[in-house]
């Protein structure tokens, strides 16, 4: 499988325990470049300990290769920068991107998040939707809620009215997900620099299980 994470943790907060039933997947995060290295860190790079948003973002990487070692997934980073160094690519620039990535890969189903909150979360949403249409084949696709921000009230009812309204449908998937606590737990930990600034609501999120949606439409399930 493909998972589309737009930052380096989202795959494994939102579905560690997918790619722990599922080894052997692919997780492509968007936001994964390097700003420049005289840049200083920002209010969340700071926050999190690091002097510099380029320091933050290797060590973010090495947290990212370690927990997706763990579980057996491999990294594929892209260079475009998180929206907090300023410089986010425009829907179709990214979509453009994500359609010659999954065209690379060639794998199936295809995972990209709901984009409930965070505009780089929804620059991925949109963004692969766009590319999902261009690719010819019958790839299933499935949405998995974004951890955090799913526990924000009526954002995910927002989300599935946004759909329908593209002329796509989203069930909850029947698709097996593992429940094995600890291994994701222990991949979890591997973000330490991330952890300490979700507090202890956003912490407790990442145990509570997982949710898949199958999508359905002029994307996915076969329809494309």
């Amino acid at each position: 499988m493909v998972i589309l994470s737009p930052h380096l943790d989202d795959a494994v907060f939102s579905c560690g325990g997918l790619l722990t039933s599922y080894p052997g997947g692919t997780v492509v995060t968007v936001f994964a470049g390097l700003p420049a290295a005289e840049a200083g860190p920002t209010d969340w790079d700071a926050r999190c300990g690091f002097a510099s948003g380029a320091v933050a973002m290797q060590a973010r990487r090495g947290e990212d290769a370690r927990a997706l070692a763990m579980l057996g997934a491999t990294p594929h980073w892209l260079d475009f920068l998180d929206a907090q160094y300023g410089q986010s690519p425009s829907p179709h620039q990214l979509g453009e991107a994500l359609l010659d990535t999954l065209r690379t890969l060639d794998a199936a189903p295809v995972v990209l998040p709901m984009g409930l909150f965070h505009s780089d979360h929804l620059l991925v949403h949109e963004a692969a939707l766009w590319a999902l249409r261009r690719v010819l084949t019958d790839w299933p696709v499935l949405l998995y809620e974004d951890v955090p921000y799913r526990r924000l009230d009526g954002l995910l009812q927002q989300r599935l009215q946004a759909l329908a309204a593209l002329g796509l449908v989203a069930t909850p998937s029947a698709m097996a997900v593992s429940v094995d606590g600890p291994l994701k737990a222990r991949a979890v930990a591997c973000y330490a620099s991330q952890l300490q600034g979700l507090g202890s609501e956003g912490q407790a999120d990442l145990t509570r299980p997982e949710r898949l949606w199958d999508l359905h439409g002029a994307c996915g399930g076969g329809d494309a």
